[in-house]
């Protein structure tokens, strides 16, 4: 091995075995001795099956201990893990499943019906059951492959996963992550956050997204408890938090309000450390109300291609900085430039460029995305920020959802958040519509909370609501009112390509003229 590092799993069960590692969805407790166990039946039975060192093994199961075991059951063989979105359609999974090349996939009883497609496509795919909560292993047969030796340690820049981009402007694209990439995650974090030998990190956001995912091998790596829900329920986040002792919580800015909702003015208990904000930028009211409830937040900026976050607002600069996503963790680089590849001035907007060891080394059979993205070293995100006159990152928005309408730039999400302070409104969406005289025009999207009904007089009072924070030129010309959800990922960004490619049915739309 050119550069050895030694699992994690292992290690901890050796060193600190009755520690508890895991906290699943139906309340089952693990420790890392059982953790271990649970993993390395799991890795006999898939070497039992033919998986071998290199091999890509699909995961297509809810949050829980099975998801937990294949992540570290493939650790243990050197099978590269192949996470799967639950969401997907069967038309998206078969791709997905073809385009890595999986030799097996674990999914449940659940799940299996969605994977037609893909073994259609692939006759010598093989799908075993590990179903939740009782974690049935009657399709599984390790007697063949018993006594066979386990990793222990492996190359820091073997592949661990391939995690598929949410597409949410695009095709999805595997993104490769490596064992030296988590490593350097969990270091960069760990450093800005700490460690307490009694953290809980509550992990609501799906295991399949690198966010959940992280939770899992940086809890391995520290020693801590992972707690894992099976969904975002807010009332059970609230619980949690108040109930048992959860230090840390990763959410994103749409489960933060909902959060919120449900908690009414009861301030956070002094146990919670750190809410972790990803997702993309959160409106500052929510920021605020946020600080008023004690509740302590660190937005965070991230990206699948970057493992995770890369950087983080410390709790101590959430005041101070509020509304940045902080500065570079630990061994990460960052840089904002220009259209002409330039560093502007501080405070004005262009690329984020991230290097460091937490970038993948590629896309998935993609040589010609991956040098396209990945330049001397830089990986140029697609994501438009800025820096402030002490390295402070502020995201304005993806580069592929800037809106510029008579020759200005308008960036959604800074909209978006204006829209969503209003209280009649539930959740915002802000896109770009051709328009023959503009070059693009700003239209809303915009759900109302339960009860409320849509009339003209309310369209123009949330373009009033926009007047009073934003320029002219970024205040919506038309607001459109939707009963149903907006499109989002599994990661609960707003799905703003879906929006764009087919109008909305709206319950109602109200349009101003653009000279109005």
């Amino acid at each position: 091995m050119n550069d050895p590092l030694l699992l994690w799993l292992p290690w901890r069960a050796a060193a600190t075995p009755h520690r508890l590692a895991l906290v699943a969805p139906d309340g089952s407790r693990l420790t890392y001795a059982e953790l271990l166990a649970r993993a390395d039946e799991m890795a006999l039975a898939l070497l039992a099956l033919g998986v071998r060192a290199g091999d890509r093994v699909g995961v297509f199961l809810p949050n829980g201990v099975a998801f937990a075991s294949v992540v570290h059951a493939c650790m243990r063989l050197g099978a590269v893990l192949l996470p799967l979105n639950v969401r997907l359609t069967p038309g998206e999974l078969a791709w997905q499943v073809s385009d890595a090349g999986a030799r097996v996939v674990v999914c449940a009883t659940s799940t299996e019906s969605r994977l037609g497609e893909a073994r259609a496509r692939l006759p010598d795919l093989v799908l075993v059951h590990a179903d939740e909560p009782t974690h049935s292993r009657t399709s599984w047969n390790t007697a063949s492959a018993a006594g066979a030796p386990l990793r222990d340690r492996t190359d820091a820049h073997e592949p661990l996963a391939i995690v598929y981009t949410s597409g949410t402007t695009g095709a999805p694209k595997g993104a490769v992550l490596t064992y030296s990439n988590f490593w350097w995650s969990a270091v960069g974090s760990a450093l800005n956050l700490g460690v307490h030998d009694d953290d809980r990190w509550l992990a609501p956001l799906p295991l399949f997204h690198v966010g959940g995912l992280s939770v899992l091998t940086r809890s391995a790596i520290y020693g801590t408890t992972a707690v894992l829900h099976d969904g975002f329920d807010a009332a059970r986040v609230n619980a949690a938090i108040d109930d048992e002792r959860i230090t840390l919580v990763s959410l994103v800015p749409t489960m933060l309000h909902r959060l919120l909702e449900a908690r009414g003015e009861r301030p956070a208990p002094e146990s919670l450390r750190c809410v972790l904000l990803g997702g993309g930028p959160a409106p500052r009211t929510l920021l605020e109300r946020c600080a008023a409830l004690c509740i302590p937040v660190s937005q965070t900026y991230g990206l699948t291609e970057g493992c995770s976050q890369v950087a983080t607002l410390s709790p101590r600069d959430a005041l101070r900085k509020l509304g940045s996503a902080g500065r570079p963790l630990y061994s990460s680089e960052l840089r904002v430039v220009d259209a002409d590849g330039r560093d502007p001035s501080p405070g004005m907007g262009g690329e984020i460029l991230i290097r460091g060891p937490i970038v993948t080394p590629g896309y998935w059979k993609r040589p010609d995305a991956t040098a396209r993205a990945i330049v001397d070293g830089w990986l140029h995100t697609g994501d438009f920020g800025t820096l402030d006159e002490d390295g402070y990152l502020y995201v304005l928005d993806r580069r592929d959802d800037l809106i510029v309408t008579g020759g200005e730039n308008v960036y959604p999400a800074e909209v978006e958040g204006v829209l969503s302070a209003h209280p009649r409104v539930a959740e915002a969406a802000v896109i770009g519509e051709s328009d023959a005289e503009w070059g693009q025009r700003v239209v809303a999207i915009v759900r109302l909370v339960d009860g409320e009904a849509a009339d003209r007089a309310l369209a123009e009072e949330l373009r009033a609501h926009c007047r009073a924070s934003l320029a002219a030129y970024k205040v919506p010309r038309e607001v459109r009112i939707t009963e149903a959800p907006l499109p989002r990922t599994a990661s609960g960004k707003v799905r703003r390509g879906v929006l764009r490619g087919a109008r909305a049915e709206p319950v109602s739309h109200f349009e101003r003229p653009l000279n109005g």
